[in-house]
């Protein structure tokens, strides 16, 4: 992903950093799962969950993402 200098400038933020705020935004409004979030800025997700925390995010888990969540421990293998 491309960031603009300018933006980057105004936000103060590193690109990266910023890229987290518009990951966790989205995140929050439940455009994207915590499985699509943690690999957008690849991050743990048990790291993200406790970035959330910190936060006051809370963790909104359905049963599509249950059901995510269980097929990619199939493919590891982990279950």
């Amino acid at each position: 992903m491309i960031i603009s200098d300018e933006v980057l400038k105004v936000s103060g933020l590193s690109e990266k950093q910023l890229l987290l705020e518009i990951v966790i935004l989205l995140f929050q409004q439940e455009k994207i799962s915590l499985g699509k979030a943690s690999e957008i800025i690849s991050m743990n997700q048990i790291k993200l969950q406790k970035l959330l925390a910190e936060r006051g995010i809370c963790v909104h888990y359905d049963v599509a993402e249950l059901q995510e969540d269980i097929l990619h421990l199939r493919a590891k293998g982990w279950l």
